[in-house]
């Protein structure tokens, strides 16, 4: 079954930084930053083609983030190929690039 992804939110340290980021390694635009009454940072990115919605959030009032891994270890890789990249506050960003779907589409 196909599913469209609405957005994927970021949990961050420091979100602007984590922003800044995306923006430089991915040419996203952040399109708001703002404080929510969670008392946590929310920005809003959108990907260059307009279509994916970024949303980076840092810790709400009372709310302590755990340090992650960013080590590599295996995905789904369906026939494509991996690369991993270390991205800010211990992130590990997965590009897959996929191989051909049934039909010749890529």
């Amino acid at each position: 079954m196909a599913y469209r992804i609405n957005h994927i939110h970021l949990k961050a340290s420091d979100p602007r930084r984590t922003a800044e980021w995306y923006v430089g390694a991915f040419d996203f635009k952040i399109v708001n930053d703002e404080t929510r009454v969670f008392g946590d940072r929310f920005i809003r990115c959108q990907s260059v083609d307009g279509g994916m919605a970024v949303n980076i959030s840092g810790p709400r009032t009372g709310e302590t983030l755990q340090p992650g891994n960013a080590s590599a270890h295996f995905g789904l890789p369906n026939g494509g190929r991996i690369t991993f990249l270390h991205a800010p506050d211990d992130t590990r960003v997965e590009l897959v690039q996929q191989g051909k779907v049934a039909g010749g589409c890529s």
